[in-house]
């Protein structure tokens, strides 16, 4: 198992990033990396990084301004090679379509709810984890 886990946070909103770190703690479940954080609040941020490198996940808000998650993924997954799993946090569960329609892996519901949040990002790390063996 890798030593650390890079998850990129995107959001204009600094208590979405900060909901999205202490969910998450140090490791969102025992048998995966400790996390760090790339905290992006622009799109332009968000591709800087992605094009750096070395990002594990991706935790997108819906809701972000000036272009929401949900347009940043698909966006991402139509430039970025080898685009890292996504986990975008949608405002209602009937916007779970939407997630779909953008190409992410995964979606939960804002405000964030810590265990939830917690799995789901576990399990994006785990998939990642089998896929990079």
């Amino acid at each position: 198992m890798q030593a650390t886990a890079t998850v990129l946070v995107y959001s204009d909103d600094a208590n979405t990033r900060e909901q999205v770190r202490l969910a998450t703690g140090r490791r969102p479940a025992p048998d995966v990396p400790v996390v760090e954080f790339v905290e992006c609040a622009t799109p332009a941020a968000v591709l800087a990084e992605l094009d750096r490198g070395g990002i594990d996940v991706c935790v997108l808000d819906g809701e972000a301004v000036p272009m929401g998650g949900m347009g940043m993924c698909r966006q991402i997954k139509d430039e970025i090679f080898n685009c890292p799993p996504v986990l975008l946090l949608i405002a209602r569960p009937q916007d779970a379509w939407l997630a779909t329609w953008s190409r992410a892996e995964s979606a939960v519901t804002l405000p964030v709810e810590p265990v939830e949040f917690a799995s789901a990002l576990a399990a994006l790390l785990r998939q990642k984890a089998l896929q990079s063996a």
